[in-house]
């Protein structure tokens, strides 16, 4: 697994006002709403990169004839649109689908303990029409035999969210729920799989990412977690209080969205069936 460093002292902070402060200072290059038509609204010297890319990929791997220019888009503004790292990340992502995901999807039958835990939900779509997805922490157990098929349950999770991106979107918003969480669902070689997988396979996919319920013990994990989320996603993540999760909600959600647990009409359903 391939992490990043981007804080030379991320233990600085305490609690998770200290934290959203601290990653306000990183600026978000995706700030602006994007409305996609195909690859339309790139700039020049995007398409220019995204024709290179595509030759650079293509002849080393066939495959990548099959991605469209929006896919190798995110790719290389996750990569600063550096032609030679977005490349490389791109035939990367390539080999990791063809290992990890060789039929092309997860199906259930692959990944039976991690969906009987009952963690993943998705329901609803913010006001841009971007799909939510609702995790619960405290309903998340480590794998006994390993990693394997939690990242396997990453994989489907992100492929079913991203599916149901409308055109026009490229990302998805996430409630992540720590209500009830205790050291016994503390994963930390897991946490950081899940951000690997996404980070390095499914870039420019998070557009925000709220945490709820977050109990102060889980502060000495997140600052294990915090030196290997990239700049960008840093930026994407917000702490919410309590007494302020449906009115932050609003904010991007409409009410009629938002799930019954947060104040809303909707219930819950379940990744799997939904």
């Amino acid at each position: 697994m391939e992490a990043e460093k981007v804080d030379k002292n991320p233990h600085k902070w305490t609690s998770t006002s200290e934290f959203e402060e601290d990653s306000a200072n990183y600026e978000d290059a995706e700030a602006k709403p994007q409305v996609l038509v195909g690859a339309g609204n790139s700039t020049p010297a995007e398409l220019t990169k995204i024709r290179l890319i595509r030759a650079i990929v293509e002849a080393k791997d066939p495959s990548a004839k099959e991605a469209d220019d929006l896919m190798i888009r995110r790719f290389l503004r996750a990569r600063d649109l550096d032609i030679e790292k977005s490349s490389a990340m791109f035939l990367k992502y390539l080999k990791w689908r063809r290992s990890c995901v060789p039929n092309g999807f997860i199906s259930e039958s692959e990944i039976p303990n991690e969906l009987a835990q009952e963690k993943v939900y998705m329901q609803g779509v913010d006001k841009k029409g971007r799909p939510i997805g609702v995790a619960f922490g405290a309903k998340h157990y480590q794998n006994p035999d390993g990693l394997d098929e939690f990242k396997r349950l990453v994989a489907y999770v992100l492929d079913k969210v991203t599916s149901r991106i409308p055109p026009g979107q490229e990302k998805f918003v996430a409630v992540a729920d720590l209500r009830g969480w205790r050291y016994a669902n503390s994963d930390v070689r897991g946490y950081l799989a899940a951000l690997s997988i996404l980070q390095d396979y499914y870039p420019e996919r998070l557009g925000k990412l709220y945490i709820v319920h977050a109990p102060s013990i889980f502060m000495t994990v997140w600052k294990m977690i915090y030196p290997f989320i990239d700049n960008k996603t840093k930026r994407k993540i917000m702490f919410v209080e309590k007494s302020k999760i449906k009115s932050t909600l609003m904010e991007e959600i409409d009410e009629s969205q938002i799930p019954e647990i947060y104040g809303g009409p909707l219930p819950l359903v379940l990744i799997q069936d939904s």
